[in-house]
């Protein structure tokens, strides 16, 4: 299966249905694993289902993603 360039495991993505935002973790059959950037379960969203994050999303999860690794 061809999976979409915004969907690389690693980019900032999120889930339309609930709105959250989660890291790309891999591809398990037709759907696409996020975590949140905190860290924690990861879920699957169909690819439909998945869009990319606007500007301020993706920087609240790098800041997320930075202050896990701080330990805040």
């Amino acid at each position: 299966m061809r999976h979409d360039a915004s969907t690389v495991v690693g980019a900032v993505m999120v889930d339309r249905r609930n709105g959250k935002v989660g890291v790309v973790m891999g591809h398990v059959g037709p759907y696409v694993q996020l975590r949140p950037p905190r860290g924690g379960r990861e879920w699957d969203v169909p690819p439909e289902d998945v869009r990319a994050p606007t500007p301020a999303e993706e920087l609240s999860a790098k800041v997320a993603v930075a202050n896990r690794r701080w330990g805040r």
